[in-house]
């Protein structure tokens, strides 16, 4: 079982863990706009950890915000399987003929 598969289990099981159990059961009991909250802080930390150019801070940031992005599609009732089927989907298409296959 991969990394993402492993997290992905953790973040499932933690739905139904009480709200002081752990970080992740607090952040689904406070719900989506908190959820989002943290994707929004974590992407713009991770935007100025590239714009420091230093590569173990933008891993890092990176890092949070993958697993803050991991329990936005937990919250949803997606998984990283989802996301990396829509990835393989758009594997061999040019980014151009993807933007396009969107405006119709």
């Amino acid at each position: 079982m991969d990394t993402l598969e492993k997290l992905a289990e953790v973040l499932e099981a933690r739905k139904h863990a009480e709200p002081d159990s752990s970080y992740v059961a607090k952040l689904y009991a406070k719900g989506l706009d908190a959820i989002l909250k943290k994707i929004g802080e974590e992407a713009t930390e991770t935007v100025m950890a590239a714009k420091d150019g230093v590569a173990e801070k933008i891993v890092y940031e990176t890092a949070d915000l993958w697993f803050h992005t991991l329990v936005l599609l937990a919250q949803q009732g997606l998984g990283p399987q989802d996301v990396l089927a829509e990835l393989e989907r758009r594997f061999g298409l040019s980014g151009l003929e993807e933007k396009a296959s969107r405006k119709g």
